[in-house]
């Protein structure tokens, strides 16, 4: 009986998991507190998925520590989490507040509902999203910054900000300019805002989920841990950071049904502290004669 429950709730916690904090950020829009009930909604999914990490694993091994835990936090909160709070202030709070029900921008269309217009956000910036991700993969230039995310050797939620700020500045640059020449509304860039980071939660986690046909629709944890294979030509698909529209177009949509992901990490050298993987990309070729590579 047990089982037969936890494999029902393997079925249906990922709409749970994504749809209650998108509710929060509904509430938090209603009352005209946004900020707030995003950071409630973002913390309490985050502690739910580590208390679920433990409970329904999807691999044992990775729930033990593999002593990132420190440059993981740091890249989160000084490379990820500062250059969008600087984004914040320096754009939501000049631009986005001109926006909306009281300046409507022609190039936007505001009279649709609003989850269609919230959708339409997503698949616009989705489109950024998906080439500057794919040059980060192709461009070996870009690869070196791009690897300190995919240097990890297990996915948990904890990981899942582990960026470069180099990384960060080129995936923001490559979609939310776009948002704003279209004059998008505060509340579905608010929307839009939050999804991207709940659905990048999710799809770190080490939960065992079974999404089913949202594997073909949303970049879920299924998905995207073949993206962090360890074989290049495995690991060089599913470049969708929300959506996975734009990998079904183009063909790097990579799903095998068959078989589970094997080891994750990279080929090249990564240093295992956090200034040592900040440093890296700068001195690649030193980096990795260094290590006889």
């Amino acid at each position: 009986m047990k089982n037969i429950a936890k494999e029902i709730l393997a079925y249906i916690l990922w709409p749970i998991l994504l749809g209650v904090p998108i509710f929060l950020v509904y509430t938090g829009i209603r009352i005209d507190r946004p900020t707030l009930y995003f950071n409630i909604a973002y913390l309490g999914l985050a502690a739910t998925l580590f208390v679920l990490e433990r409970l329904m694993p999807y691999r044992e091994e990775w729930v033990k520590s593999d002593g990132q835990e420190f440059p993981d936090f740091a890249h989160t909160v000084l490379n990820k989490g500062l250059i969008q709070l600087a984004l914040f202030l320096l754009l939501i709070s000049g631009i986005i507040h001109t926006m909306g029900d009281s300046t409507p921008r022609p190039y936007w269309p505001s009279g649709l509902p609003l989850a269609v217009q919230v959708v339409l956000a997503m698949v616009i910036s989705e489109f950024g999203l998906y080439w500057a991700h794919r040059l980060e993969h192709t461009w070996s230039f870009l690869w070196r910054f791009h690897s300190v995310h995919h240097s990890v050797e297990k996915l948990w939620f904890f990981n899942t900000g582990r960026f470069h700020f180099v990384d960060t500045f080129n995936s923001l640059l490559f979609s939310i300019p776009l948002l704003f020449l279209l004059g998008v509304p505060g509340d579905v860039f608010i929307y839009f805002s939050s999804i991207t980071a709940f659905i990048g939660l999710l799809t770190h986690c080490n939960i065992d989920l079974h999404c089913g046909v949202l594997n073909y629709i949303f970049n879920t944890p299924n998905v995207h841990r073949w993206h962090h294979s360890k074989k290049v030509e495995e690991g060089n698909n599913n470049y969708g950071e929300n959506l996975l529209l734009f990998d079904m177009i183009f063909g790097t949509f990579y799903y095998p049904r068959d078989r589970h992901v094997g080891p994750l990490g990279i080929k090249e050298h990564m240093p295992k502290a956090f200034i040592g993987q900040l440093v890296a990309p700068f001195r690649w070729n030193k980096t990795q004669k260094k290590q006889g590579r």
